[in-house]
């Protein structure tokens, strides 16, 4: 199998670099978004404390007793705020649902006027004190660091370093918990029952805070399954398809997926936290004109991210 290579980048290279330095960080994670369609980012503005006290809140509500978790399931909002419970969600294609639930919480709207349609409440937990406030904190500090990365991303394109800035401000970002529940009797599955099938993010770039255990699988081009693993704490980054619509191809939204662990491990939890930029629903995805060429012709229709969002959300099953 040929090897994938994954860059880890310091994100402080940018932000607080000099010219060259910043110039560099934005060359290489542009170079491994157009190969790969992913890297791992140290520096990234999250304390070992902060994400630790994020995987002890999630895992608390994971354990509440399945009566209380559905009382934060809002079906009308299509799995975009609140709990969702196992079965509800299915990989582009596949025939099993994964095997999981999830809790997102979506975007707090600052300084502005909007639509409750568009940016529904985050429902508060009441059975656990903080997991309000971490979540918040996280998805703060999570935002911020893609924002950040998407001017890098800008410079490498050759866009003005805040060309993302006015679409993802108080854009549509989501901050996934997800529970890999145990699985008591793993023979019984269907053959084609996984923790996540194969799949593409849909928003502009993923920001992952790694997970309790292994599973992670990136496809390479020749078409084989490579695991990732970030160092320590590192966040893994990839491109969503929104970016890779927007580009026309030139960055890779590469499919990946978590695979089931031996038998004997399917009887303990996986958790996983990923944090899926948005932009507003109204930002358009049609391809950057600098990115269309005789060699690379245009390949997608002009779609703004809300209709390609609802599109793939139905796609899914999240969404009637």
């Amino acid at each position: 199998m040929n090897e994938i290579h994954i860059p880890r980048l310091d994100l402080l290279k940018y932000t607080h670099g000099d010219a060259a330095s910043r110039k560099k960080f934005s060359d290489e994670i542009g170079q491994a978004f157009t190969e790969t369609g992913f890297v791992t980012i140290a520096n990234h503005g999250l304390s070992d404390a902060l994400i630790d006290s994020l995987y002890e809140v999630v895992q608390a509500f994971f354990a509440l007793p399945s009566e209380v978790k559905r009382n934060y399931e809002f079906p009308e909002l299509a799995g975009q705020r609140g709990y969702t419970s196992p079965g509800k969600e299915t990989a582009k294609g596949a025939k099993a649902p994964d095997l999981k639930e999830f809790w997102q919480r979506g975007q707090t709207i600052r300084d502005a006027v909007y639509s409750k349609a568009d940016f529904p409440d985050n429902p508060v937990v009441d059975e656990l004190e903080d997991f309000d406030r971490i979540t918040g904190e996280v998805y703060r500090k999570l935002e911020d660091t893609g924002r950040e990365l998407l001017k890098a991303i800008a410079v490498y394109l050759g866009l003005p370093e805040d060309y993302f800035e006015q679409h993802v401000f108080n854009g549509n970002s989501i901050l996934r918990a997800i529970h890999y529940f145990p699985i008591e009797h793993p023979e019984d599955l269907a053959s084609d029952a996984v923790r996540a099938g194969a799949h593409e993010d849909i928003n502009l770039i993923t920001l992952l805070i790694g997970a309790s255990a292994d599973g992670l699988e990136v496809l390479t081009k020749d078409g084989q399954w490579f695991p990732i693993k970030a160092k320590g704490k590192d966040l893994v980054v990839n491109v969503g398809d929104m970016l890779q619509r927007l580009t026309n191809n030139k960055l890779k939204s590469t499919t990946h997926r978590v695979i089931n662990p031996p038998a004997e491990l399917m009887k303990m939890s996986r958790l996983s936290v990923p944090f899926f930029l948005h932009p507003k629903p109204e930002m358009s995805l049609a391809s950057l004109p600098s990115c269309i060429n005789e060699t690379h012709p245009k390949v997608y229709a002009d779609y703004t991210a809300g209709q390609y969002l609802n599109e793939r959300l139905r796609e899914i099953g999240l969404k009637k």
